[in-house]
Order: C-alpha cells, then sequence, then structure tokens
C-alpha cells in the first residue's frame, strides 16, 4: 500500500477557529460491524460450508489466499455494500477486513485482489456449483435447532435484468427487458433462504418447477424425514406437473394463485351476482365473500380444489383464485394462508435490491450462479444479525440496508501493538448499547 499521505487543506472556520483537514488519521475504516459479522460467519461456519464444497486447483505452494478466506471476504464486503469484486483493490487494505479474515490490521499481508476474486467466481464447475447449491439447503437446515414439524415454501421469480449478452439472457415481453427469471425459494415464516436458481428470462414450464421443488424438497427430506411442506406460489407456478407431483409425494400440500378464465366466470357468476346486490344494498365501502370450487382444466389430469375471493367496490367486481390440495375453510386458505405469500417479496427485495444479487454480469451462467450464492450467503449474515436483535429494538425488525447503516457502517481507529489490537469507536454512536450486546454474543473473547 503507498505510503504517500495528501498534504493537509482547510475548510472554512466553525466558531472563529480554523477547521484543518488532513488524511494523517492511522488506520481508519468506517465498517466496523464487519467485526460482528466475522462472528456471526463463524457461528453459521457458511465459508467451510462452502469451501468443502469446492475443489482448489492452484499450487498449494504458491497459494497466497485461501478459497475460505477469499469467501469470507466476499460475503463480508457483499453485506457491508461492497457488491463488486472491483471493490477488493479497495478493500484490501482495509484494517477491519483483514482482522475479520484473520490477518493482523497492520503488518499482514493485504486480502486479494480483484482479478484473484474473479478467477474465484469463474473456477467452480457444474458438479461443484451443484455441490454449492445442496450445501446451501444444508445451511438452512443446520439453522433449526431441531427438525421443525412443518414448513411453508415460498417460491418465486425475480426479473434480473442485464446490460449484455450473458448466456441464459432472453428478452421478456412482460418486463420489456432482456434479463434472466432466477427462481428464490424462502421459508416464509422466518424468511430464511432455501434455494437460488440461475435461469433464463422466460416464464418456467411445469416440468422446470417440478424439477427444482423435487431437488430442493429431497434435499430436505434428507435431513428432516417427516417434516411436513407447504409450497406456496403464484399462478405460474401452479403447473399440473408440479401439482401432481406434490400429490404423490406424501407429507407435502400446495397452494398456488391460479389464473382465472370463461368457465370459472360461469361457475362464480351467480354467486358474484348475488355479492353485488348485497354491496348495493349494504352501503359499505367493500365487501369479500368466498367459495370452494371443484374444476378441472383440460390439461389437468383430475379435478381440483379451487378457492375463490369476490370482492365488490366502488371500482367494480374482483375475482381471485387459488388452487390448493388443503382441506381447511375458503376464507382461511385464501386470507391467511396464501396472502402470506405476500412476504416472499419483501424477502426477494432484500436479496436483490439491498444485497445487489443482481450484479451476475459474468458471461457464463456458472459464475452468476455462484454469485448468487456468495449473495445469499451474505443474506444469511445479515438475517442471523437481526434475529439476534432484541425484540424490544426497533432493529429486530429493520429491512437489511437500516441494519447495515446502523451497525456496519460505524467508523472505527486501529492501533496495532506489540501485544495487543484497539479498536476505537465514536463516542457519539447511536447504536453503541446494541453494538456491544452483539458482539458479546457472537464475538465473545475467551477468559
Amino acid at each position: 500500500m503507498s505510503e504517500d499521505t495528501p498534504l493537509p487543506f482547510d475548510l472554512p472556520s466553525v466558531c472563529r477557529k480554523k477547521l484543518s483537514v488532513g488524511f494523517d488519521g492511522g488506520q481508519l475504516s468506517s465498517d466496523a460491524g464487519v467485526l460482528v459479522l466475522r462472528g456471526v460467519e463463524e457461528r453459521l461456519g457458511l465459508a467451510k460450508r462452502l469451501a468443502s464444497a469446492m475443489r482448489d486447483r492452484r499450487n498449494r505452494e504458491r497459494i497466497e489466499h485461501p478459497v475460505e478466506e477469499m469467501l469470507r471476504l466476499r460475503m463480508f464486503a457483499i453485506a457491508s455494500g461492497y457488491e463488486d469484486a472491483d471493490d477488493c483493490d479497495r478493500l484490501r487494505h482495509d484494517a477491519v477486513f483483514k482482522m475479520a479474515v484473520g490477518r493482523l490490521p497492520g503488518s499482514g499481508d493485504p486480502l486479494c485482489s480483484q482479478p484473484t476474486m474473479s478467477r474465484l467466481e469463474n473456477a467452480p464447475s457444474r458438479i461443484e456449483i451443484a455441490r454449492l447449491m445442496a450445501a446451501m439447503v444444508d445451511q438452512f437446515c443446520a439453522s433449526y435447532r431441531r427438525a421443525p414439524s412443518s414448513i411453508t415454501l415460498d417460491i418465486d421469480d425475480t426479473c434480473d435484468t442485464v446490460h449484455g449478452h450473458q448466456q441464459l439472457s432472453l428478452f421478456n415481453a412482460h418486463y420489456d427487458e432482456r434479463c434472466f427469471l432466477p427462481i428464490h425459494i424462502y421459508e416464509g415464516a422466518t424468511g430464511k433462504p432455501v434455494a437460488m436458481v440461475l435461469r433464463e428470462g422466460k416464464t418456467p414450464s411445469g416440468e422446470e418447477v417440478r424439477t427444482v421443488l423435487k431437488h430442493a424438497i429431497k434435499r430436505i427430506r434428507k435431513r428432516w424425514p417427516k417434516v411436513h411442506i407447504l409450497v406456496r406460489g403464484d399462478s405460474h407456478y401452479g403447473r399440473d406437473e408440479a401439482m401432481a407431483w406434490c400429490e404423490e409425494t406424501p407429507g407435502i400440500d400446495y397452494i398456488f394463485g391460479f389464473a382465472g378464465n370463461d368457465t370459472l366466470k360461469r361457475l362464480t357468476q351467480q354467486a358474484v351476482d348475488a355479492l353485488a346486490t348485497d354491496w348495493a344494498l349494504s352501503g359499505e365501502q367493500k365487501l369479500r365473500r368466498f367459495m370452494a370450487i371443484r374444476y378441472g382444466a383440460k390439461s389437468w389430469h383430475k379435478e381440483r380444489r379451487l378457492v375463490a375471493r369476490l370482492e365488490a367496490t366502488a371500482k367494480g367486481l374482483d375475482v381471485r383464485y387459488v388452487v390448493t390440495s388443503l382441506k381447511a375453510g375458503a376464507k382461511h386458505l385464501y386470507e391467511t394462508v396464501h396472502c402470506a405469500r405476500g412476504n416472499a417479496e419483501n424477502f426477494i427485495k432484500w436479496h436483490k435490491s439491498q444485497l445487489a444479487s443482481d450484479r451476475t454480469s459474468c458471461r457464463e451462467p456458472k459464475a452468476n450462479q455462484f454469485r448468487l450464492i456468495l449473495h445469499t450467503a451474505a443474506y444469511w449474515l445479515l438475517l442471523a444479525m437481526r434475529n439476534a436483535t432484541p425484540e424490544r429494538s426497533p432493529l429486530s425488525s429493520a429491512e437489511f440496508s437500516t441494519l447495515r447503516l446502523r451497525l456496519i457502517k460505524i467508523a472505527a481507529r486501529v492501533v496495532e501493538g506489540a501485544a495487543r489490537i484497539r479498536i476505537f469507536l465514536p463516542t457519539a454512536c447511536p447504536e453503541r448499547t446494541l453494538f456491544r450486546l452483539l458482539a458479546g454474543r457472537f464475538c465473545a473473547a475467551g477468559p
């Protein structure tokens, strides 16, 4: 690192006192919270789990940056808002990031540069990518102290706009963009990520939905053979192939949105007319009713249960449908079970917008899939930090961008001595009590 120090300069005075500024404050960092993320990562074992799924093909005698160390650096950087591999060039001398991966802040060697990190992202083979994705499902299962009796898997996709000619990118007329449409699967109650699958920018087919669910659930059932699983998604995941597989597999139910058609309109017409009349006579702003019907599409091999939500307002009549294998009441299935799927949109927002997982700019899909895995690992770090926050704190329900601003973006001055490293944090740090609590939970030093 260059030792050149720019000359000091002056700014307008404050209360008649001269204001001088100089870049001679020593080893400073703006990301002190990364040291807490270090404890979170050690607790979760993410880097070790991912590194064990990869083969390091480099000459061992010439390795300066182990795979596990580079994975930690990339996770910490993404969680801290440095989502590009180019940022490694600016972070490789940062005292806090060096300590977070196990190097001394001043006398330790610099961390890996952007070219080294880019080579890592392009290194995994197809088999290793499959192992890495399986490792993330294992991470989901390992996050529970004991096997749950039931879980809900929310499956959805999101537009990942591309700006080049990456493989798998296609033009999507709905989004009016050339994009990927990666599939995201989360546990609906906790927001824990299960799988992220990079795929081409078109609506998934029934066979593709079935394959994704089959592989993810098979991996989960390997750890939890008796867990009941509810699969929940919107209408383009309610395909006959996926529903038939769920019906054939014991212990799996589903509830999917379903697009209306003329046949369903005829089946619900009498109830809709009655609702419109009752709403006109009641004078209420909104009136809702629910009904369950049996329906079999031409492409289906059997009839299935559909739930219709009928709503009358001043704007007109609105009818929505869901198809399900569950036996509960129509109102409960729609309002309580199906509508809870909206939380998955927040999970995707945290992953895509606040952790920038749409930075899939590599040409090969393997590298872009590996990036999705790395961003999912950073998601785990921030989710674990948020879950460790006391419920009385407003940050216990904060979004990842707020957690980053309040708990990670904290200035620090690092002083390395012969036997001790001192870290000086701002006296006026607003979250110093919570920061100390989390540091005690994840990073407490031994006696």
